[in-house]
């Protein structure tokens, strides 16, 4: 009776999902998944270092709250007006002009609860997030980068300004230790979706912490590259969809993901030409050479145009919630 209760339970259980990224990319994302029946945590990037939260890291000695804002946003039960409020950035005011409201409020809530991860689960309470949003680490991480002259960047918010391609970064610093809930929430995950979003700024600031990417590698859930449908200037200029894969791989090792998620879809001529304007380009969807990377692709019209193009987040939290299921199946009949 007993092995038939936990059958049962787990096969309806609720399949559980980790995120890993940061920035606007990850908050895509998870206003996606946030509508499906899953249970989500979001681990973000602590490497920002400019802008508001740049000032606030200096300032308070904490992690740079801009990621978790976004991310807190993204998964709460918030109406626009209060999402408004919290990404409200000041114009004026001697040493507050330039910070968002939100960041303030994560800066406020650690320094009453002297701690801020306890802060960000206070933040999320309070916002009725929907799953859990954890830093990767706790540690003051800086990421370096090493351009391909050799020259080496410090700071995130420096890097892609640089103007010359990137030949590898890493975190100072090296292999921070990586937050003990993050790790566990790996380790129980049935998914886990790394991107999309900045490939060497915010992808790669998670995957260097200690033990991440070995974690990832040896799950048995269903590990989901999301690929980003546009280069990003000083990132990835002229990067493939292969050429983000082969770059996270050159840092963390190769097998990393069961399947990439990129988008095939052409955009319009006009949003082509927009974007080239800033120096951005379709990121091409080469599957053959993924394939030859050892990862399955599924291939999709992924876009949305807004004032921007952005992921179809429902169209890819739907494939996402899909591919777990099946893995999960095929654990309970194997």
């Amino acid at each position: 009776m007993s092995a038939k209760k936990n059958l049962n339970s787990s096969i309806f259980k609720r399949p559980r999902v980790v995120c890993i990224g940061g920035g606007t990319g990850l908050s895509v994302i998870l206003r996606g998944l946030k509508k499906l029946p899953i249970d989500i945590t979001a681990i973000v990037t602590v490497a920002d270092d400019g802008g508001s939260s740049g000032r606030l890291r200096n300032d308070l000695q904490m992690p740079p709250p801009g990621d978790i804002r976004n991310v807190l946003i993204a998964l709460a039960d918030t109406e626009p007006l209060l999402e408004s409020v919290l990404q409200y950035r000041f114009e004026n005011g001697k040493g507050l002009a330039g910070h968002t409201l939100g960041n303030l409020m994560i800066a406020a809530m650690k320094e009453i609860t002297g701690d801020f991860t306890q802060a960000v689960k206070e933040m999320s309470r309070v916002l009725a997030v929907h799953g859990r949003v954890l830093p990767a680490s706790e540690q003051d991480v800086k990421l370096v980068a090493e351009m391909a002259d050799g020259t080496i960047v410090q700071g995130e918010s420096r890097i892609p300004q640089f103007g010359k391609p990137i030949r590898r970064v890493f975190l100072d610093p090296p292999e921070p230790h990586p937050l003990r809930e993050a790790v566990e929430a790996i380790q129980e995950a049935d998914g886990i979706v790394v991107g999309p979003g900045s490939l060497y700024t915010s992808i790669l600031p998670n995957l260097l912490v200690k033990d991440i990417s070995k974690l990832i590698r040896t799950s048995r859930a269903c590990k989901i590259y999301v690929c980003n449908v546009m280069t990003q200037p000083g990132e990835t200029d002229g990067f493939s969809a292969s050429d983000h894969i082969r770059a996270i791989y050159e840092h963390v090792g190769e097998r990393l993901f069961d399947l990439a998620i990129i988008n095939n879809e052409v955009p319009p001529l006009s949003i082509q030409q927009q974007y080239a304007k800033q120096g951005q380009k379709m990121v091409l969807p080469d599957i053959e050479v993924i394939h030859r990377l050892g990862c399955d692709v599924l291939a999709d019209n992924l876009l949305l145009y807004q004032t921007v193009v952005r992921h179809d987040a429902e169209r890819i939290s739907r494939h996402i919630l899909r591919l777990v299921n099946e893995r999960m199946k095929k654990w309970q009949s194997g």
